[in-house]
């Protein structure tokens, strides 16, 4: 054998190493998020949420986007023209959602006193009825297909109320750092719920901490791998857990368990990936600085997806700003954080709404 040989086979057993190395921690790191979901607090079996149903009364439309690409698009209430007097309430929902997502605040609005008004909400690109379209995903995209639907959904002359959860405040966000101008022309106030203005897929926090030094290196390369790996998602009793685990607070209510686990295994293994790897590099800052309108920022301090720190910066930069409307912190409460603290933001969005004079 050669030394050149040697060397050769020298190398590769070294890189072989290295990838049982890597392997090995990535596994371990994988293992342990299911062990801690596995004997982490169960949720609380107290019947169904009615609040979760889908509202009866709505219609569907398509908004065609930039490229052509058909966004599902559902009104709730009183048509946008016929309801001259008030702003028109679009949601925006996140990562491996759809228009569901809000069915507690769509029902919330319907039967109170903003019952006359006007609600938007619509799939975003990928998830539920809407295509995913052929260009490569992107944060910019996120902010254009808002723009598309705006256009369509609100009057000239009139404005907007705009929520949005996890990437759903990542594409208001976006929105604004690439359309700074129609800001104040569209925008009354923005709530921006359970979300991160950048790195957000570099602080996901549901790798538990103890764990030996080694594993340090691999953390980055295994929240990558859960965001951005096109893998199907079935629904298991494992994956349940990890459901609870990674997007509700432990004291979460089983039906919102059920509920989030069919949210997020009926969003397709691409469409999950494609967005996942887009937010890898999300920085969207200047447009929550473009944000000039009153702007409330809700996060749950249990979140593990988008953890306090990132509200604690927005609502700073907000503050420094002088467009913090409110920063308001749900003890408890994870990712989801509008389902499963319903009740408590229902009141928060109703504050909201009645800050906002009609039109005269």
């Amino acid at each position: 054998m050669t030394r050149k040989s040697v060397i050769g086979y020298g190398g590769a057993a070294l890189l072989g190493g290295a990838a049982a190395g890597v392997g090995a921690g990535v596994g371990l790191l994988f293992g342990a998020i299911t062990w801690e979901a596995i004997r982490g607090a169960r949720p609380l079996d107290d019947g169904p949420d009615d609040q979760l149903a889908s509202p009866a009364e709505r219609v569907a439309g398509i908004v065609l986007t930039a490229d052509g690409t058909r966004l599902n698009v559902v009104t709730y209430g009183p048509s946008a023209r016929e309801q001259a007097d008030r702003d028109v309430i679009v949601f925006v929902h996140g990562w491996t959602c759809t228009t569901e997502y809000w069915n507690p605040q769509l029902n919330h609005l319907l039967a109170g006193s903003s019952g006359d008004r006007t609600v938007v909400a619509y799939d975003q690109r990928g998830h539920g009825r809407s295509e995913l379209g052929t260009r490569k995903l992107s944060v910019d995209i996120l902010g254009q297909d808002l723009d598309a639907v705006l256009s369509q959904v609100v009057p000239p002359g009139r404005k907007a109320v705009l929520v949005g959860h996890s990437m759903g405040g990542m594409t208001i966000m976006s929105w604004a750092q690439q359309f700074p101008d129609r800001v104040a022309q569209i925008a009354s106030s923005v709530v921006l719920v359970s979300t991160a203005a950048a790195d957000v897929v570099q602080n996901i926090d549901v790798l538990p901490q103890v764990f030996p030094r080694y594993t340090t290196p691999f953390r980055p390369l295994v929240t990558k791998m859960i965001t951005s790996t096109p893998i199907p998602l079935p629904r298991t009793a494992v994956g349940h857990r990890v459901a609870h685990y990674a997007t509700l607070g432990p004291d979460a209510r089983v039906a919102h368990v059920n509920f989030v686990d069919d949210l997020v295994c009926n969003c397709s293994a691409r469409a999950r990936a494609g967005w996942g790897s887009a937010m890898g590099k999300l920085n969207v800052t200047s447009g929550l600085r473009n944000l000039t309108v009153p702007v409330t920022v809700v996060v749950g301090s249990a979140d593990r997806l988008t953890p306090p720190a990132h509200a604690d910066f927005m609502a700073e930069m907000l503050r420094h700003n002088g467009t913090l409307r409110d920063y308001v912190t749900y003890d408890g409460v994870g990712h989801m954080l509008s389902i499963e603290a319903e009740d408590d933001f229902n009141i928060l969005l109703d504050k909201v709404l009645a800050e906002i004079s009609p039109i005269s």
